[in-house]
Order: C-alpha cells, then sequence, then structure tokens
C-alpha cells in the first residue's frame, strides 16, 4: 500500500509556527492510521491466523474481493493462493491500483451505477459455477455495499440510487442504512453465500463499521441480513423517507415482509482489520514523536454537531494530554445543496465554536479512505484561525453550513484533508492537539 505520509522525515522546526507544527503533528498521526488499515498486512494477518482448508484436489478456488481496499487485498491473496481458478476485484471509480493476474472492475460510490450492476452481474455468474468440491475465498472491505447493486426483479437500478440518496440525506447510521439495502439486493445480507452454494465461502473482512458488526460490513455479503424486510419498512418510516422510497422497492418489501430469512450455507468470517486498531497505531505514533496521548473515544458516531459538542468539551476541559484521539463515523443530515462530507462538517462545526477557547490548538477529521462524502478531500483540518482565513475571502460560513456546504468552506480556509484514494477504509478517525 501506498504511504500518504507527507512528513516521513519529521523532526521539530524552529521556524515553524506553534500552529503549523500541530498541523503537521495531526498529519503524522491522521498518515499512521491509514498506514496500520494496510489491507495486505491485514488480508497476510487474517490469512495465517485462520486459513482457509487446503483446496480439494478435484476442485477450483475462487477469490473475489470486494471493496475501496480490494485491489489490494487481492494482490496480497494472489501471494499467498497462487493460480486460482478465477480472481475478481471491484472496487471504486477512483482507486486508480493496478492488478496483475486479476480481473479489475470499477463501480460508483457511493451512489450505485449502471458500471456497479454489470460487477454484481459479474461477480454471480462466477459464483454460479462454482460446486461443492470448489471453494471461495472473498475478501471484503468497506464500500462494497454501494460497488455491487443487484436488485431485485421489479427494481430497477435507477430506483436502488434513489433509496440510496434517501439513505444517505436522512442520518441513518451505517447499521440502518445497510439493513435496508440488504432487503433491497440478491447479494448483500449473506446473498454472495446463497449464490456460491454448494461452494463453502470463507471470507476476510477490514472493517469501516464501529464496533465491528460483519452484518454491516459492506452490506454483509457473506453474513445473515440485520433485520427483515418488515424491519427495513419500520427504518425507512421512523426515518421519515418511506413516501419518497420509489414504489418498486415499497412494493418488495410489502411483498417480503412476513418471510423469514432462511439459514445461511456453508461460511467462515474472520476480522482481519478495524478503527480500533488504528487508533492505537496513532497512539504508537504519538508517543514516537513525544505526544501525551489517549484514546478518548473509539464510538464517535451519530449527529455531527453532537460529535462537535462531545469535541469541544475535551478541548474545554484542557486536559493533560496533548494529543487527544478519536475514531468512529458520524453522520449529516442534509437540508441543502453544498457540497462536503461528515469529517468536513465535524471539522468545521468544531471551529464554529471556538472562540472563547485561548489555547492554541488544531483539530483534524478524516476518512481512512481519502474520500470524504461526494468529494476530493478526506475531511478538513482546522484551527483558531479558521474563520478568520473563511471571512477574509468574503465568504459567511453560517451561511455555507446551513447549505452543507462545508467543502467550500474549508477550501476558502485552505483546511481541507487531501490525500486521494488510500486503498483501505476502516472508518474516520480524528485528532485533536492541544499545545502545552
Amino acid at each position: 500500500m501506498q504511504a500518504f505520509d507527507f512528513y516521513r522525515n519529521y523532526s521539530p522546526n524552529l521556524g515553524m509556527t506553534e500552529i503549523d507544527m500541530l498541523r503537521t503533528q495531526a498529519r503524522l498521526l491522521f498518515d499512521a492510521a491509514v498506514t496500520a488499515a494496510d489491507p495486505a498486512h491485514a488480508v497476510r494477518r487474517g490469512l495465517a491466523q485462520s486459513p482457509p482448508p487446503p483446496q480439494d484436489p478435484a476442485g477450483r478456488t475462487f477469490l473475489i474481493a470486494i471493496g475501496k481496499a480490494a485491489p489490494a487485498m487481492l494482490r496480497e491473496a494472489l501471494k499467498a493462493l497462487p493460480t486460482p481458478y478465477a480472481a475478481l476485484a471491484v472496487t471504486h471509480h477512483e482507486n486508480d491500483a493496478s492488478l496483475q493476474g486479476a480481473e479489475l472492475l470499477r463501480a460508483g460510490h457511493p451512489v450505485p451505477d449502471e458500471a456497479g450492476a454489470r460487477a454484481a452481474q459479474r461477480v454471480m455468474a462466477l459464483l454460479s459455477e462454482a460446486t461443492e468440491k470448489d471453494r471461495v475465498i472473498a475478501l471484503i472491505s468497506g464500500g462494497g455495499s454501494a460497488l455491487l447493486p443487484a436488485p431485485p426483479e421489479g427494481v430497477s437500478l435507477t430506483d436502488k440510487a434513489r433509496l440510496n440518496d434517501l439513505l444517505l440525506s436522512a442520518g441513518l447510521d451505517i447499521v440502518q442504512m445497510n439493513l435496508v439495502r440488504q432487503q433491497v439486493s440478491l447479494l448483500k445480507g449473506g446473498g454472495f453465500v446463497r449464490h456460491a452454494a454448494p461452494a463453502p465461502v470463507y471470507a476476510y473482512l477490514l472493517s469501516d463499521v464501529i464496533g465491528d458488526d460483519l452484518r454491516a460490513i459492506a452490506s454483509g455479503p457473506t453474513v445473515s441480513a440485520i433485520g427483515t424486510a418488515a424491519d427495513a419498512i419500520e427504518t425507512l418510516k421512523s426515518a421519515g423517507i418511506w413516501d419518497a422510497t420509489p414504489t418498486s422497492i415499497r412494493t418488495h418489501l410489502e411483498t417480503n415482509k412476513h418471510k423469514e430469512p432462511a439459514p445461511l450455507p456453508k461460511v467462515s468470517n474472520t476480522l482481519v482489520g478495524s478503527n480500533r486498531l488504528s487508533l492505537e497505531a496513532m497512539l504508537h505514533k504519538a508517543s514516537s514523536i513525544g505526544l501525551n496521548a489517549r484514546i478518548v473515544s473509539d464510538a464517535l458516531v451519530g449527529d455531527v454537531d453532537a460529535a462537535a459538542q462531545e469535541v469541544l468539551a475535551e478541548l474545554i476541559a484542557r486536559p493533560e494530554p496533548t494529543a487527544l484521539l478519536f475514531g468512529g463515523e458520524t453522520t449529516v443530515k442534509l437540508t441543502g445543496t453544498g457540497r462536503g462530507g461528515r469529517n468536513q462538517e465535524l471539522a468545521l462545526r468544531v471551529a464554529m465554536q471556538t472562540s472563547e477557547i485561548t489555547a492554541k490548538w488544531v483539530f483534524l477529521s478524516g476518512g481512512t479512505d481519502g474520500r470524504d462524502g461526494p468529494t476530493d478531500a478526506a475531511g478538513g483540518v482546522v484551527d483558531a484561525g479558521t474563520l478568520p482565513r473563511i471571512k477574509a475571502t468574503g465568504q459567511d460560513v453560517t451561511t455555507l453550513l446551513a447549505n452543507n456546504d462545508s467543502y467550500a468552506a474549508l477550501a476558502a480556509a485552505g483546511d481541507l484533508l487531501m490525500t486521494r484514494a488510500t486503498g483501505t477504509n476502516v472508518a474516520d478517525v480524528q485528532v485533536l492537539l492541544i499545545a502545552p
């Protein structure tokens, strides 16, 4: 995996301002989180700790990787399991990684597209070839839910994309969104395993879900569904988006709301990486550069404004550690038409509520995949000068935030966190640095 540490030769520079130093240190810690989520290390560790049984001499091995980290995960698996019968990776368009010895398909994320629909058909076609003498090795990472839209009969890809837009704008958490998505898919919620039957499936998962619920990672293609069609209906109604849901999807859910989920065929699931491991790597990095650090929370979730208040409470308390670390995945309820993402909005909200803080501080919030919402930024890095820099451009930060235009606000301040796609995904991490 390519390293995104821009400061590999870091050493305190007397020519830097204190804020510059804090911003540099924050980026160092973020890069450490990304490096710890290296998909190759994760796969290597998983295959060593929980190796799949030997291939039947009369059988074949199918290697299928799905998600933002799919190319890197498959590349490592090919080293350990050479010359499979078939090897396929499906990742997002922005992942420009190359892959030797395997088929590589790219699809839309976070909104499903036609390329994803074709990729889903290709995956199902491969799985349908597997027999009881074969084995299927699945490599799953975050983003797989949108990448493989496989709507049931009667539901169009356009309707699936509309549902996805509604889920993203309703402020639902990842588990709630995936509960609904599973009920409108042929691959999610164990559908991958059912298509592979009677071949056994051995899955290795890189978690982007806080709490590491395997049913929610990529909408759980290799595990049982989170809920039922009836649960999906209740979730959509509680979120206030049932009436806006396309008619074909409402009809499908109503038709299946009394169905009980069938047990899954043979499958083994192994977790190989997570957000918590990245936080621990950040803690180690902080210590190595002389920062007194602690992990405040590995579950910074829920509404982005509430998350900002949690961060601010730590800043106001002026704790002894100089580096406070968070991990999680917040949600944003969209009310405007601007561009941004949960990390950019979290950073901006923190910056907007610090006028009474006298300490020098820097706050970074970023997605470990290098992409925050439908933008090219991973998140934002803010400090006490963020709002003055925005104001100096003639823009009003309150108006921008009301329009969910955190990208424009942070761009005006020069505070976007830019990394390009990292090839991994273990949700989000945050760093709050406070000068001594």
